[in-house]
């Protein structure tokens, strides 16, 4: 019975929950003898303390627990909130979104300052804007631009004499948006001498393998200062010309001012007034920046840059790269499939477009990556679409035959790689979908053949 009483003590080492301190002794809990410790009161406090705690305590850490006195569970629940720092949670979520709300607030600020000396004396200023083509990006890019001041003119130039008439008499082009009604601004014109007098802006949106022998047809109605504002993407077949070649060279005007609209953009999208991101390039500064103002609204962001190189070349070679992804598509290749090739086809963009001279900044910006994202993973992509189609078995001609809308990237492959050839460049991708549309590779074949290529270092 004395030793029962005497005062003596016995310890419980706690075991190391963290090797983050290895300089920190173990902390021991000391338990008076007079009655034997509850396992259930060991085990709830082991439980209620993290190693950070641990850590963090004093080294005078012994806790004498009465005979006559056991913690309740709420007071273990708050001894447990407080070693945790439950409570300072508060307190750094606050600090957090104080940082977030004044980077918010600052951001706004930044933008009203800069719309408040923002010129926008273009718009005012312009009078008459003059579309050539009816296709669906044209008729999208009229109908936004007519939308942006009443007063303006938008004459269209169209071929066809039945979508003219439909566009002046019940306001709609019933080839490409049956649905969508366009503003009665929009005049619409076969006559390429009255659509393009007194224009102040030019919207080139024929398609590029037809451009030339329609520019060349129209050269003596443009008027040498008229600038041109390119939406059409691709090279030219047997030229491997752009379009800022292309435009000059056919209108006998190497000092025709040009500017090359590019990123990722559907038309449908535009006529629904859905939230876009586009870059206008020119070597001109003040003609871009003419440009973006024209162009740019509340739900269409418009960029500038200087590099109409990487513009051109990245919008002409996504429809290519596009063409591949829905062949990996249409041949159910999975995902990883899917991302390797998008993935090795913007390489083989970057590595043609620098050796021309571009910038890689624009390959990874809104008129590169933007536009082959686009492009490459949805299905109202028109090249997406032929790709698809292609890996499913059917045969090229049967699916050109069935699309009213022209796939820029058919044409485009086989310039592509001549192109690459003449700058010392390999495309395996993009080669292999020039391959297969010249009905000399089938997909599995082609798949078989990229996938067995030497295992090299990323570049």
């Amino acid at each position: 019975m004395a030793a029962m009483l005497e005062p003596a003590f016995f310890n419980l080492p706690l075991p190391r929950l963290s090797s983050s301190r290895p300089h920190n002794p173990p902390l021991v809990f000391r338990f008076r003898r007079h009655k034997p410790p509850s396992r259930v009161l060991i085990s709830t406090t082991l439980c209620s303390c993290s190693a950070e705690t641990f850590h963090s305590q004093p080294s005078s850490a012994d806790l004498p627990l009465s005979a006559h006195s056991s913690p309740s569970p709420s007071s273990s629940l708050s001894s447990s909130s407080s070693l945790t720092g439950d409570d300072s949670l508060p307190e750094r979520t606050r600090d957090r979104r104080k940082v977030v709300k004044l980077a918010w607030e600052k951001l706004v600020r930044w933008s009203r300052s800069w719309r408040s000396k923002a010129k926008t004396d273009v718009l005012e200023r312009t009078k008459k804007v003059v579309v050539l083509g009816g296709g669906s990006f044209g008729t999208a890019m009229a109908a936004h631009v007519a939308n942006k001041k009443d007063q303006l003119e938008v004459h269209m130039l169209i071929r066809d004499p039945i979508i003219c008439q439909s566009i002046n008499q019940s306001h709609c082009n019933r080839k490409y948006f049956p649905e969508h009604k366009l503003p009665e601004n929009v005049i619409a014109s076969t006559d390429p001498k009255s659509a393009l007098l007194n224009a102040d802006y030019c919207l080139h949106a024929v398609p590029v393998q037809f451009s030339s022998a329609f520019l060349e047809g129209i050269a003596e109605c443009v008027d040498p200062s008229l600038p041109f504002i390119s939406l059409s993407k691709g090279l030219e077949l047997n030229t491997l010309r752009m379009m800022s070649q292309i435009i000059p060279q056919s209108l006998g005007n190497p000092r025709q001012p040009f500017v090359a609209l590019s990123g990722p953009s559907f038309a449908l999208e535009l006529m629904n007034k859905l939230p876009t991101a586009m870059v206008v390039a020119s070597k001109d500064k003040k003609l871009a920046k003419a440009t973006q103002q024209l162009l740019a609204s509340s739900y269409l962001r418009i960029s500038t840059s200087n590099d109409v190189t990487g513009v051109e070349i990245a919008g002409a070679l996504k429809n290519v790269l596009a063409i591949a992804a829905g062949i990996v598509e249409g041949m159910d290749l999975g995902n990883n499939s899917m991302a390797a090739l998008v993935a090795q086809g913007c390489s083989e963009i970057r590595w043609l477009a620098t050796k021309m001279g571009a910038k890689a900044t624009t390959i990874t910006g809104l008129s590169g990556t933007g536009d082959i994202m686009l492009t490459c993973f949805v299905n109202l992509s028109r090249n997406r679409t032929l790709g698809v189609r292609l890996g499913s078995g059917e045969k090229l001609d049967d699916i050109l035959c069935s699309m009213n809308q022209v796939a820029e990237g058919v044409s485009t492959a086989g310039a592509v790689i001549a192109l690459a050839q003449k700058y010392n460049v390999k495309m395996p991708v993009l080669t292999a979908v020039a391959r297969i549309i010249d009905n000399e590779l089938t997909p599995k074949k082609a798949v078989y053949e990229l996938m067995n290529l030497p295992q090299v270092e990323e570049v």
